[in-house]
Parts: C-alpha cells; structure tokens; sequence
C-alpha cells in the first residue's frame, strides 16, 4: 500500500528502478547506470529513504533489492527468438520489482529503466518516469494504444529539450531535467599533450568509434580509446585493426584514470551516429575543460556551446576532422565553465523536487485498488 503521509521532515519513501542490463557499479557500463548511482546515492544523502531495485552485483549507499542474477548477460543485438526470450527474463525481472513496491510503503517510485512494465503494472502509484533514450518500439507501443491515456499519478522526464520533441508525440507535458555529473571530480590539473585526442564510451556501431578514429588519423592526432566494449564484433572488424601506436585502446577504466584521460588530450571526439540523448561523456570532457569535436544529432549543439567546443556540421569523417582542427585549440578554462549549468547538486535537487510533487498526489480508493 501507499502511506497517506510522509515520513517527518519531508523524507521520502523512494523506489528506485534501475535498468537491468548492468549492475549499477563501477566502473559503470555506460551513462543510464552512473546516472542511477548517483541519483539513488544523492537522494539518500539528502535523507530519503532510498530503495534501488536492481541487477545483482550493484553497489550503492541505500537498501538494494536484487531482481536479477547478475550472471545473466544481456546480449545486445539477439536475432528475434533470442530478443523475445531476452524481453521475457528482464520483464519478469522487472515484474517482480514492480510487485515488490506494490506491496512496500513507498511514496514516490523513480523509474530509472527502459522497460515498459513499470508504465504498466505501477498504474495508481506515483511514479516519475525518467525517458533517457529516443523512442523505443515496446513504450511506443503503450503510449500509442487507442485506449492509453497517461496516468494522472505518473508524471515523465527526460535529458534534454532535443529528446523531449518525439516524446511529445503522446507526452506534451514532458519536463526537461538535464544530467548532472560531480563537477569537482573532474579536470586533474593534468596539462594537455598537443596532438593528442580522446574518446570515451560504449563502443557500439551507434556511437561512432570508427569514425573517431577515421577523424583523428585525418588530422594526424594520437587517440586514445576507452570504454567497454558492447558489441564484440563491431570492435573486431572495425576498431582492433585500426588499434597501432597512434591508435589505442585503454579498456574500460574507472573514473580517476579515465580523467586523467581525458585532461592529457587536446581535444575530445564525440562521434554519436544516432540522435544522443544528451552525452554524458562529452559533459566530462568538458568538466575537465578539454574541448569537444562533435559530430551533430540529438543533444550535441544542445550541451556544447561556442565556448565549449565545435559541434561539425555532417555526419562524416571529413567534418568530424574539420570540427577537431576548429576545437582543439579552445581556452580551456572557459570549456570547463561551460560544465557549471550541469551540476550533480542541480540536478539531483531537479529529481527530489519532481518527486515530492508526485508523492503528494494522493490516489483516491478506486485508484489506490486497481
């Protein structure tokens, strides 16, 4: 059941759903799972009391509620039958954490996941939907149903105003609340070696890597890759045999040495070859005040302004390349102030405010019972 009142001193009783493909630890699979580790662990410093419902093997300063294996590998391109078995074990998952809140004293649910059970078996329970992504098939196929209208407990969010537009197809009243990283936790005081470019994140056909490499060896610049690999044979045919002395890959490593990373380099290479939400690896390289050459789609002009970096103007090496030649040499000092709008403290306050008001609308019986 849902409490009628919250606990004293405007605590919270907050469910966290994380999504299910990683364990939320570090060093984090990608920008979905440092998000929810910070928000659970910013929430429960404030004083909330904080549940996260997650895969086995997440770490974090509040309760966790194991929901699925943590030897369970998410593979991420299945042929169909192995996609349905795949939605089949994360739905159930998920369902299970979603019939656990339904049976706690939880006074505001933070659905941190891309599932589309919570938007189905959370209906009369206040619930802040956070939609990190453009539109997914499965959420597209609730919010599009004849019969579906948004449940007046339920309120939505996303990253950016660029993946606000699509979602505003079904959800006009969707809010903007931009990431956040730890501001202080980046820029080493490392001095930048000239010619030296890094780039950051998962290595997916979507975000680039290939044409990040294309670019700098364009502008005969030395890059330095890190990041987990998510699709092995992306990286078997298109990024090892590039991999040489001006080309290498330094793993998936934790945040003090990816920051070191980053602040040695001249310039930053964001290469996404989708509509990026937002780009939280680009945000760090800005906090740490190397500039950004970026390819153009989704948030990129959105978080990099003239003073931050050089966002190209298509989708192809050669602009890419260009973008490098116009960034790198940026003042460093006003990149890093460019970061300030973005900070942990902002934008977890941005969370605890929007869960307040959805915890303080209360269902009525009907509602409480379906």
């Amino acid at each position: 059941m849902i409490l009628e009142s919250h606990p004293a001193g405007g605590r919270l009783r907050i469910a966290v759903l994380a999504h299910l493909h990683h364990p939320i630890a570090p060093p984090f699979a990608g920008g979905m799972e440092s998000h929810t580790a910070h928000l659970a662990a910013g929430l429960a410093a404030r004083g909330h009391h904080v549940t996260l419902f997650a895969k086995e093997g997440s770490v974090a300063p509040c309760r966790v509620e194991p929901v699925l294996p943590q030897s369970y590998a998410v593979a991420g391109y299945p042929d169909s039958d192995g996609r349905n078995r795949q939605h089949e074990a994360l739905d159930g998952a998920m369902s299970r954490a979603a019939t656990s809140i339904r049976a706690g004293s939880y006074d505001a649910v933070l659905n941190n996941s891309l599932s589309p059970v919570p938007h189905r078996e959370l209906v009369g329970i206040p619930t802040l939907h956070v939609l990190h992504t453009p539109v997914l098939p499965r959420l597209a196929d609730i919010f599009g149903a004849p019969a579906w209208e948004p449940d007046p407990l339920h309120r939505h969010v996303t990253v950016s105003h660029a993946n606000a537009l699509e979602w505003r197809r079904w959800l006009p009243d969707i809010e903007v609340v931009h990431n956040g990283i730890a501001l202080e936790n980046w820029g080493t005081g490392v001095e930048p070696v000239p010619g030296t470019a890094a780039w950051t994140g998962r290595i997916t056909p979507e975000k680039g890597t290939h044409l990040a490499i294309a670019a700098a060896r364009a502008t005969h610049t030395k890059l330095q890759i890190a990041g987990p690999i998510q699709d092995a044979e992306y990286f078997r045919a298109l990024i090892e045999p590039e991999l040489d002395r001006d080309v290498t890959y330094r793993g998936h490593v934790g945040q003090h040495e990816l920051g070191r990373m980053i602040s040695s380099a001249q310039v930053f290479i964001s290469s996404p070859l989708w509509e990026e939400p937002f780009g939280l690896t680009t945000l760090e390289a800005i906090a740490c005040g190397t500039p950004v050459a970026a390819l153009p789609g989704g948030a990129m002009a959105e978080i990099i302004n003239g003073d931050a970096g050089v966002v190209a103007h298509s989708r192809d090496a050669a602009a890419l390349a260009r973008a490098i030649i116009q960034a790198r040499d940026l003042d460093r000092a006003q990149v890093r102030n460019s970061a300030r709008a973005y900070s942990l403290e902002s934008m977890i306050e941005a969370y605890e405010n929007r869960l307040a008001a959805v915890s303080a609308v209360r269902p009525g019986p009907q509602e409480r019972h379906s």
